[in-house]
């Protein structure tokens, strides 16, 4: 067993062969070098399995586990952040790029503050050739010292990756496990939100890839993406209806179960209410990645130039 690294990150991955290089080559070329790679197969039947242990013979950073069979999207995350042996956490995805600077920056940010929980960098979203489709302003309060504006905030404004941001694992270890519900990533963020507040850098350094097999993408509707997160969401016990209520249900939950004072915990119920009441109007679910794309053209950034692994591609 290698010295316990400093920051941890955990790849859940299953048929990640299109683009899990590209993503290893990103994160093993990061300034930051004191983090461990923890890589959880979930029973890939294409070549990731090869993939990964070629990088893993390469790099003694890198812990492949492979499972015997698939046992869904969110088990399989819940797992590596398990096998993680970091005080710092990440979770990453096979097919999203990463600055060079993206570990270096958010660890800074975390060492100077020591009241954040989460830092995260300047977001964009990329299509599947790795071109910029959409950079995005982060507008949302989540550093804010009051933890029902931190809520509000996340429940109303659309954009932000959160959930991939670097988090203090003890902080991690502390909110209920990432469910298998419709959205429970979102419900999953607004309880980390009541621990503490986050950090944005500066920097475009994250680019989150969407494209035609991306699961959100693969699997339309409400439903099949439940059951792509968790097999056991399959069959009449779990109809739509009822994932739509764990899901607000899971807000709920979040402020019952966080260390809130009465006010907070009634600010935040507020927020909660107005939000279910907002969600009948048209537009209130706008996605950042379904926003007209840009000319890259006009942009003044270049993911090649600061991604590792893509040096010498041409546009």
């Amino acid at each position: 067993m290698t010295a316990r690294p400093r920051l941890s990150i955990g790849l859940p991955v299953y048929n990640g062969e299109e683009y899990l290089a590209e993503s290893f080559e990103a994160l093993l070329g990061q300034t930051y070098e004191d983090f461990e790679l923890v890589v959880s197969d979930n029973a890939s039947t294409d070549s990731t399995q090869d993939i990964c242990r070629a990088y893993a013979a390469g790099d003694a950073r890198i812990r492949y586990l492979r499972l015997s069979r698939n046992i869904g999207a969110t088990p399989n995350h819940n797992r590596v952040f398990v096998e993680c042996r970091g005080e710092l956490f990440k979770w990453a995805s096979h097919d999203d790029l990463y600055g060079r600077d993206l570990l270096r920056r958010c660890v800074e940010a975390l060492d100077e503050r020591p009241d954040v929980i989460l830092a995260h960098t300047g977001q964009a979203v990329i299509d599947g050739d790795g071109q910029v489709k959409v950079p995005y302003e982060y507008g949302l309060a989540t550093d804010s010292p009051h933890p029902p504006e931190r809520f509000r905030s996340l429940l109303f404004e659309p954009g932000g990756d959160d959930f991939y941001g670097v988090l203090r694992a003890d902080v991690l270890r502390r909110v209920k496990p990432l469910d298998s519900y419709h959205h429970a990533d979102r419900t999953f963020v607004a309880e980390l939100t009541l621990h503490g507040p986050f950090h944005q850098v500066p920097e475009l350094l994250y680019f989150r890839r969407d494209h035609p097999t991306r699961a959100e993408r693969a699997n339309p509707s409400k439903r099949a993406r439940c059951v792509n997160l968790d097999p056991r969401r399959a069959g009449p016990l779990h109809p739509t209806p009822r994932l739509l209520a764990e899901y607000v249900w899971g807000f709920a939950a979040a402020i019952r179960r966080a260390p809130l004072s009465p006010a907070d915990r009634r600010a935040c119920h507020r927020h909660l209410a107005a939000w279910m009441t907002s969600r009948v109007r048209p537009g209130a679910g706008e996605r950042v990645e379904d926003r007209a794309p840009v000319d890259p053209a006009h942009l003044g950034v270049s993911v090649d130039a600061l991604v590792a692994g893509r040096e010498g591609r041409r546009p």
